[in-house]
């Protein structure tokens, strides 16, 4: 076994591996859904994601044993926050009206890291300084820098936005919610003992809540070559960055990870002006170091309670 230091050291590392993966999220589960519609897409895109969790969960030893140790409060829990997530997440991005819209769309569904240590204050029984408050301000508005690029949102036109498609934002918030609360709860309620997690049983679940939905709701479904590339490493991407964010709230650093998890809005919108062709500007570079920048303060800013965090649980 692999000394304890070592280990959460390495666990952290795939936290920022998980967040390198989901930086192509968007772009491309934005021109899936153009193509086949949000349901469609995803359940295309977390089937071929549970096919790896199932190979991967098969060729262990003993893999019932394994998932039936978790706590159910963990399973079914967790459980229930991630697939909630994935489907207000993926509902959201389709349903944005257009490109721009799915920036703002964006803007609120990347309050998760931001969340994700303001709730560790509770859940996990952090501690935090003065220096969360600026260290906050400034990652948002690297983030609202990052994801407008350039575009004039107002607090007027960003209101008329949402009373014009409340369901996109609504659903934008929600992820951001329970993804966050996913995070930490995982850390709470799984602990650090398993070896693995229980994203092996989510994934395929997730992708029978997307093919049900997919039923519900009158689709385009325009398959191309494109399509089948873009669910492919979609679906790869989707398990393995599930399986290393899981492994990193488990036993990483949890305040370091999601400090590090700043910089997601910064690479997704790297990764869409390449893919989508979108030139950009200046300001984004400025929002990056803002984003670092708030992300430093934020880490630096929460502190362990252990002892707490032992009795909470």
């Amino acid at each position: 076994m692999p000394h304890p230091g070592q280990a959460s050291r390495v666990a952290t590392l795939e936290g920022f591996g998980a967040i390198l993966l989901w930086s192509s999220t968007v772009a491309l589960a934005r021109s899936l859904s153009e193509k086949l519609g949000p349901s469609t897409g995803a359940a295309a895109v977390y089937a071929v994601g549970a096919v790896f969790a199932v190979f991967a969960v098969v060729r262990r030893k003993e893999p019932l044993r394994r998932l039936g140790r978790h706590p159910p409060r963990y399973v079914f829990g967790c459980g229930a926050l991630f697939v909630g997530n994935m489907v207000c997440t993926y509902l959201a991005i389709g349903w944005a009206a257009d490109r721009q819209q799915v920036l703002e769309v964006g803007l609120i569904n990347y309050l998760w890291p931001a969340l994700t240590i303001l709730f560790s204050l509770a859940l996990l029984k952090k501690q935090a300084t003065w220096v969360l408050v600026p260290g906050t301000l400034l990652a948002f508005g690297g983030i609202f820098l990052v994801l407008t690029q350039g575009a004039k949102i107002t607090w007027d036109s960003f209101s008329r936005n949402v009373t014009g498609n409340p369901r996109a934002y609504a659903l934008a918030l929600l992820a951001a919610i329970s993804w966050a609360l996913y995070s930490n709860l995982t850390r709470r309620w799984a602990g650090q003992d398993e070896e693995e997690g229980a994203v092996a049983l989510f994934l395929p679940v997730t992708a029978i809540a997307f093919g049900v939905l997919s039923c519900l709701f009158d689709e385009p479904r325009k398959w191309d070559r494109s399509c089948a590339v873009e669910i492919g490493f979609l679906g790869l991407a989707t398990f393995f960055g599930y399986v290393l964010w899981d492994k990193a709230m488990r036993r990483g650093n949890v305040v370091l990870v999601a400090a590090g998890s700043y910089l997601t809005p910064f690479l997704s919108t790297v990764v869409s002006c390449l893919y989508l062709t979108i030139a950009p500007e200046s300001q984004l570079w400025f929002g990056c170091g803002l984003l670092i920048a708030g992300s430093f303060l934020s880490w630096r800013a929460v502190s362990d309670g252990s002892a707490a965090v032992e009795a909470a649980r």
